[in-house]
């Protein structure tokens, strides 16, 4: 139940993916509304804070995501999926990876630019490497809000192809996700 089969997804699985899921889609709408709070907001300092430091635990549960990703059995893909529907998922699942793992960075780029390390909810501070060109908050902060809308768009995509396996196909990809596997 904990663990993957050729089956399905197990708790680990999928739990990791709603985690990340409703992770990334607070962190984009907390994006969008404190790059518009005004000095004089009580939010001002407070929501970058929580941002950056759910970013860096998010950063840590994608690498142990990838971890477990490539230890763990993958679950065989659906008979009834045409092979042009297992490369789009395929290269969907890769280019969320990528963007994530570039929006981690680009943010990292940005918050660390004056030198100064994050500190993660007064846990443990994640050490700053500098700043390495010039103007490296903004054109890493550029760099962040288009990576950010990419990987909405693509999340969307991706949940749009999971609602039309479950409601037009009819077959149990989205179950796969939602209910772990028994062996």
């Amino acid at each position: 139940m904990l663990a993957n089969s050729k089956m399905g997804y197990g708790l680990i699985s999928i739990l990791i993916h709603w985690i990340s899921a409703l992770t990334v889609i607070g962190l984009f709408g907390l994006g969008l509304w404190m790059v518009d709070l005004t000095y004089y907001s009580s939010w001002y300092k407070t929501a970058p804070d929580i941002h950056k430091s759910v970013g860096i635990l998010l950063f840590g549960l994608t690498l142990l995501r990838l971890v477990w990703r490539f230890i763990s059995v993958k679950p065989q893909a659906d008979s009834a999926h045409k092979p042009w529907e297992q490369q789009s998922a395929k290269w969907a699942h890769r280019g969320i990876y990528l963007l994530m793992l570039a929006i981690m960075a680009s943010g990292f780029l940005i918050s660390t630019a004056d030198g100064r390390g994050i500190i993660v909810f007064d846990w443990f501070e994640v050490p700053s490497l500098g700043g390495f060109i010039t103007n490296q908050e903004d054109i890493a902060g550029l760099v962040h809000e288009y990576l950010a809308y990419s990987l909405i768009g693509l999340v969307i995509i991706h949940g749009a192809g999971a609602i039309k396996h479950q409601f037009i196909d009819k077959d149990n990809t989205l179950v796969k996700m939602i209910k772990p596997v028994r062996k």
